[in-house]
């Protein structure tokens, strides 16, 4: 007993001896997770399994928002290239433009315009304008003058007359808006009873343009031009119109009255210009309306207007017969007053056809009344026979007048068909329109 006392001593002894904040610090610690949920992982080994990167694939909302990334980073990319040039070029442009303003200043404004008559050598010239002589200038550097030729028309200072600059479009502003663009509306079938008149400008005007080698094959030449004449209202413009809508060729239409200009020289050069333009878009066909208002008989004028007007009918006669051919353009003429023309005009070679317009006869009366009642709507009691047999002298014109005239007061009454009464009284007011003020035998 004594002995296991004092050996149960010393161990009770040895478990005091240990201090009690051990006991306290040992906890329990969970054990770390697995680095890999799976099947097992196997080792590798070698230095460069330790340095290699993992693969990973990426997702698909990845490689969009990548896509997108390299847009906006080409987008930015043109942006700082375009703001550089930007940069660039802006000292280019303020300088260009500065030249610009000292070349206006030079240039003047506004600018003369006038023809070249003369080089003398590289910088200087005899220039003319419509309104004054001809001036010794100088030509500045910067015209080029590899385009500049005698006759072209150029741009001179307002003050110095120096040529300044040079119109590119040397064609006149005013034959470019003789040439009809779009065709009429008009057609051979919109006349009627004008069948001889139709025939003969058919052989005169279309059939030299469209089938040449029959005149060569009968050994003639084929007519220069024509003229229509007749009273008012008969169809001459109308044919013109026909003409125009029909034919492939370029049409220019002229009046008399713009050949007749202010200032001296401008109507013969206008009239040159209308026949080279013509002779450029060849094959052509220049209408001329009222050529009476040109083409006068010559007589011993004592103002200045006249004696221009005189000299705008010679160049006219020159370039419908003179030493330079016209091929493939043809002349229209039409007048009211072929009386009054110069015999020189109307001599074969130069105009080779007088086509005659005269009032229609019964039964042109009746064709050109179905062609403008063909969209009316008539009613029943309509009666067209009594004016057609009327012993009224009526021109296409004024059966025309008739026809809207009766539409008209129908329209007015609030009806949708026109009737007897109507056309009666439409025709009374259009024959009492016509005859008021106007002399007995005036169109004999």
């Amino acid at each position: 007993m004594g002995q296991g006392t004092p050996g149960g001593m010393s161990r009770q002894g040895q478990n005091q001896n240990q201090k009690p904040d051990e006991k306290k610090d040992k906890k329990f610690d969970p054990p770390p997770p697995p680095s890999r949920v799976g099947r097992k992982q196997r080792k590798q080994r070698g230095a460069e399994t330790s340095s290699r990167l993992p693969t990973i694939t990426p997702h698909t909302k990845c490689k969009l928002r990548l896509l997108k990334l390299e847009r906006i980073k080409d987008y930015l990319l043109m942006e700082e290239e375009f703001v550089a040039n930007q940069e660039r070029l802006k000292p280019q442009e303020e300088k260009s433009e500065e030249d610009r303003s000292k070349v206006d200043d030079l240039r003047g404004s506004p600018m003369s315009v006038g023809n070249l008559e003369e080089m003398i050598d590289e910088n200087h010239a005899i220039v003319s304008s419509s309104v004054g002589p001809e001036y010794y200038v100088g030509i500045l550097s910067f015209v080029d003058k590899d385009q500049l030729e005698p006759g072209c028309a150029i741009l001179m200072h307002n003050k110095v007359l120096s040529v300044v600059g040079l119109l590119q479009d040397d064609v006149d502003p005013m034959v470019s808006v003789m040439k009809v663009e779009k065709a009429p509306l008009e057609s051979y079938a919109d006349i009627g009873g004008l069948d001889a008149q139709i025939q003969e400008i058919k052989e005169a005007v279309e059939l030299p343009l469209t089938h040449p080698e029959l005149y060569e094959d009968i050994g003639i030449k084929p007519p220069k031009g024509v003229i229509l004449y007749g009273e008012p209202g008969t169809g001459k413009t109308l044919l013109a119109k026909a003409v125009a809508n029909s034919t492939s060729a370029t049409f220019l239409r002229v009046v008399g009255s713009e050949l007749i200009q202010k200032y001296l020289g401008d109507g013969p050069k206008l009239v040159r210009e209308l026949f080279r333009v013509a002779d450029d878009l060849s094959p052509s066909i220049v209408f001329i309306d009222e050529i009476d208002a040109v083409g006068t008989k010559r007589y011993d004028a004592h103002s200045g207007g006249e004696r221009e007007i005189q000299r705008t009918m010679l160049e006219l006669l020159n370039q419908l017969d003179g030493f330079d051919s016209r091929g493939d353009v043809k002349v229209i003429l039409a007048t009211n007053k072929i009386e009054s023309l110069d015999p020189a005009l109307l001599r074969p070679g130069r105009i080779d056809r007088k086509i005659e317009f005269p009032l229609p006869d019964i039964k042109t009366r009746r064709r050109i009344f179905q062609i403008h009642t063909s969209r009316m709507t008539l009613s029943d009691d309509v009666n067209l026979e009594e004016f057609v047999m009327t012993k009224d002298e009526f021109s296409g014109a004024d059966i025309k007048a008739i026809c809207t005239e009766a539409g008209l007061l129908a329209l007015r009454e609030r009806r949708m068909k026109v009737t007897h009464p109507d056309f009666k009284k439409a025709k009374d007011k259009v024959m009492f329109k016509k005859k008021e003020g106007v002399p007995e035998g005036l169109y004999m």
